[in-house]
């Protein structure tokens, strides 16, 4: 189980809108890897509920799940 400073941070590191991209959830075949969602909230355990782009909103288990932000890519000019 989470300490509260635990889902503090949590809260802080994923608020609404957060891009997130699956790598695997426990147990579910629902949501499968690769899937792009944007968060909804979290709620007081600590679990990420999320909004994913096939319509499900199966929420993220932190201890679990493999998962990350999804950040925009940084482009270089070159000169060729």
């Amino acid at each position: 189980m989470l300490k509260r400073e635990e889902i503090a941070r949590i809260k802080e590191m994923y608020p609404k809108g957060t891009p997130i991209r699956l790598y695997s959830m426990e147990g579910e075949q629902s949501v499968p890897p690769g899937s792009r969602g944007v968060v909804d909230h979290v709620d007081d355990i600590g679990k990420i509920h999320m909004k994913w782009e096939n319509g499900s909103c199966l929420a993220l288990n932190i201890e679990v799940d493999r998962f990350d932000i999804i950040t925009p890519v940084s482009y270089t000019h070159l000169t060729l």
